[in-house]
């Protein structure tokens, strides 16, 4: 029985050591393979790159360098809408056909019924009681809230809104002092540069998404938007319902665009912004004289690539009747070679020396008609001046 017990202990105290022996190397096993699959725990050239280029030697980001020097200048805009709709008194039985009523002359008796529509977005203050955001957002409105991000809240007013360009200036009633926006040069960033966008959706002070500019001088015809004038920066930073009039910023906390529109179907997740430049110009016209003028000659054009040059060329799509460019003789299929002796070499080519040559002067277009090679003179005109001329 001694025996017995002895070879017992033995074989237990045996089984205890191998056991342990087998736990280290376990645990020493673990530890080396989370080592390898963990990618913060081995130090790579690749990734002290990237956390030296966001964090750089402190423990805060660049992007929160950037939301401190621009994120105080974001506000939320309030905005009521006024519909009213026609309704007949609940004692009335009287079915109103549209077509019947225009027909013959009638006018049934009806109530107005109002309703208060409430909606909201996102601005920023660029100069002293200023603020821009998108027209989308301040349209048809009756009263406009402006609330800031120090808590303070002022009534605003509309000095001016561009449908075509989706922009708006509000002028707000009160005292400052003003947080203001540093604006940056939106045709210095390139494609792969960090993209910041802010917003204020559902009245959340600044929401912050971080993302790169995946493209410039996006045009929106190419999104499916003709009723609209003006190219875009594509980026991926996401931009949330509400945030519509925010800045996006660079990594220095300079606005380089306005947040306008999200892409929704396919595409999704695709966000667009209209570049500073051309939004500080649009501010200025809204600023002096309340509207923006908009040279168009009255064609649309088609970037045609020909295989045998290798090169886009610059195509009429269509001719608007009555406009500047048919009674210059302009006609449809006509290739746009050159503007004022520069080159035109994409549609956006022809439009910018439009909008850069303004309404007063003429324009002196070359062109190729079949084998011909003709020059033309026409003279822009304002695009709501387009259909009555």
């Amino acid at each position: 029985m001694e025996k017995l017990k002895f070879f017992a202990f033995k074989t237990f105290s045996k089984y205890k050591k191998s056991t342990k022996e087998s736990l280290k190397i376990l645990f020493a096993s673990g530890l080396i393979a989370g080592l390898s699959i963990n990618p913060y725990a081995v130090s790579s050239p690749i990734l002290d790159k990237v956390r030296n280029r966001i964090y750089g030697s402190s423990s805060s980001s660049f992007i929160t360098s950037a939301i401190e020097k621009s994120g105080p200048s974001v506000v939320t805009i309030d905005t009521q809408r006024i519909i009213r709709k026609r309704r007949f008194p609940n004692e009335s039985r009287i079915q109103l056909d549209p077509y019947f009523e225009r027909i013959f002359g009638l006018r049934f008796p009806y109530e107005l019924e109002q309703r208060i529509e409430e909606g909201q977005g996102s601005g920023f203050i660029f100069d002293d009681g200023l603020v821009i955001t998108n027209a989308h957002v301040i349209n048809n409105t009756q009263k406009l809230i402006v609330g800031l991000s120090d808590g303070r809240k002022f009534k605003g007013s509309v000095l001016g809104k561009d449908l075509l360009t989706d922009l708006a200036v509000i002028k707000l009633e009160g005292k400052g002092p003003w947080p203001k926006a540093i604006l940056g040069d939106s045709d210095t960033i390139k494609v792969g540069d960090w993209a910041i966008a802010v917003g204020n959706p559902f009245g959340l002070e600044n929401t912050v998404t971080l993302g790169i500019i995946s493209n410039l001088n996006r045009n929106v015809s190419q999104l499916g938007i003709y009723d609209k004038k003006f190219d875009l920066i594509q980026t991926d930073a996401a931009i949330n319902p509400g945030n519509s009039g925010g800045p996006l910023l660079n990594n220095l906390g300079e606005v380089i665009g306005i947040n306008t529109l999200i892409r929704s179907g396919p595409g999704a997740g695709l966000s667009f912004a209209i570049p500073i430049n051309k939004a500080k110009k649009i501010a200025n016209d809204l600023i002096k004289t309340g509207k923006v003028i908009h040279p168009m000659i009255g064609i649309s054009l088609l970037n045609e690539f020909n295989l045998e040059q290798n090169k886009i060329n610059v195509k009429v799509g269509y001719v608007v009747p009555r406009s500047p460019a048919e009674k210059s003789g302009i006609l449809k299929n006509d290739f746009i070679l050159k503007i004022d002796q520069k080159t035109m070499n994409r549609s956006s080519d022809v439009v910018n020396a439009i909008n850069n040559n303004g309404i007063k002067k003429n324009l002196n277009i070359l062109i190729r008609r079949k084998n011909k090679i003709l020059n033309i003179q026409v003279k822009p005109i304002d695009i709501r001046n387009l259909s009555s001329n």
